[in-house]
């Protein structure tokens, strides 16, 4: 029998899908099941998304569309980033994808060949190190614990880039931690960055616009202009705008990057649809109303969420500052069992929590640090207290 392609060895399906999976099925059988586990932000778009995607299949013209993207959407994201505090780019500079992960696919196969090393700090998003496995990248990981608050050091990013990795991932604000890296502290970065010219930064940065505290968003260009010809942004409509199913990701690169990825699109997705481009466009130029007001939700969500952590004895959780995960360390309780079910590590920590409590959330094993576990705080608000009020009661009856 014909065999498969050596690269679909090495892909391995979402753990963060795999506990979703388990607490729906659990769920569907009847089971008093609450969610922290899959980091969709619930709650959706303004209505004038919805006007401009009906609008746009009443004119539909069946097309294929730009594989860089209509120019209406790369408008509409150059001023997006404008906004942020990115100058000096072009149409020539952007390109689309289907959401922000086939952009990282895309950048991937982009900038890397079999063998090449990438950088990035662990916790990190499991999509990352499952793309690098399955183009052949050697991964070269910055481990990041909770006494550091979870983020990189210059010093940690100046040993790694010494061994000149063709790309350096970054990620701010964090998930799955919530942590968001202040000016000064991206300063700092970037000028280890500037040290290093043989490197290419990717900067996924999603969650922007779901900073708390006054904080701010900070990007290495901003810092160090010159790292432009070198930083290439990630962006999406997915977190920000409540359109995850929407699939839509934007990058804002150098110029030859973005015709790479644009060519690569050209070879398998052509174009977004017309309908998902205009609610994009929408989305992008429109009222900002519903994301302020859902960041604003959220910061209240995080201090709820940091509150009952901090309060359980044992627990450590950096303050989260953004995107909506909180990432205890939940070491404390290795070693220990609950009613009779050992648990000495996250995984089993996580399956006893959720046969036990009800509650599903991701081992942290799964973003690289195995002694805490990620909570996405985006549940149906009236299932936030009870959630947490479990956990505390499940930490209550460890012996």
């Amino acid at each position: 029998m014909p065999q498969l392609a050596q690269r679909v060895g090495r892909a391995k399906p979402s753990a963060i899908m795999v506990i979703a999976e388990k607490a729906k099925q659990l769920k569907a059988a009847g089971r008093d099941i609450i969610s922290f586990s899959i980091g969709v932000p619930n709650f959706l778009p303004g209505e004038h998304v919805y006007a401009a995607a009906r609008e746009s299949l009443s004119h539909d013209s069946g097309q294929y569309g730009s594989n860089r993207g209509a120019d209406a959407l790369l408008d509409a994201f150059l001023k997006h980033i404008e906004a942020l505090g990115f100058s000096g780019y072009g149409r020539t500079n952007l390109s689309i994808g289907i959401g922000a992960k086939h952009v990282l696919y895309n950048l991937a196969e982009a900038l890397l060949d079999e063998g090449d090393e990438i950088c990035f700090a662990a916790p990190y998003w499991t999509t990352y190190r499952d793309i690098a496995d399955i183009v052949g990248a050697k991964v070269n990981v910055m481990h990041c614990g909770s006494e550091q608050n979870y983020k990189l050091t210059p010093a940690q990013l100046d040993a790694a880039l010494v061994r000149k990795p063709k790309v350096f991932l970054f990620n701010n604000p964090s998930n799955p931690t919530g942590m968001v890296y202040t000016g000064a502290e991206i300063a700092a970065l970037a000028e280890v960055l500037a040290r290093h010219p043989d490197t290419w930064v990717i900067t996924d940065d999603i969650y922007n616009s779901m900073v708390f505290d006054g904080i701010g968003y900070h990007n290495f260009v901003f810092a160090k202009p010159e790292l432009k010809e070198r930083v290439i942004f990630v962006d999406s409509v997915s977190k920000t705008y409540g359109m995850p199913g929407w699939r839509v990701g934007l990058i804002a690169a150098p110029e030859a990057v973005a015709k790479a990825v644009t060519t690569l699109n050209s070879n398998h997705i052509t174009s977004l649809p017309e309908v998902i481009t205009a609610a994009a466009v929408a989305a992008l130029s429109g009222p900002q109303d519903v994301p302020q007001a859902k960041c604003e939700e959220f910061a209240g969500r995080r201090d709820t969420v940091f509150a009952a952590l901090s309060a359980i004895p044992g627990v450590v959780c950096p303050r989260p500052q953004g995107a909506f995960y909180a990432f205890p360390d939940v070491s404390v309780a290795f070693g220990k069992s609950h009613h009779g079910v050992a648990i000495n590590n996250d995984v089993e920590f996580c399956a006893a929590l959720l046969e036990a409590k009800g509650v599903a959330c991701v081992p942290g094993s799964a973003f690289g640090e195995p002694r805490a576990m990620r909570i996405s705080y985006t549940c149906p608000a009236a299932q936030l207290q009870p959630g947490l009020q479990r956990i505390a009661e499940f930490f209550a009856e460890l012996n």
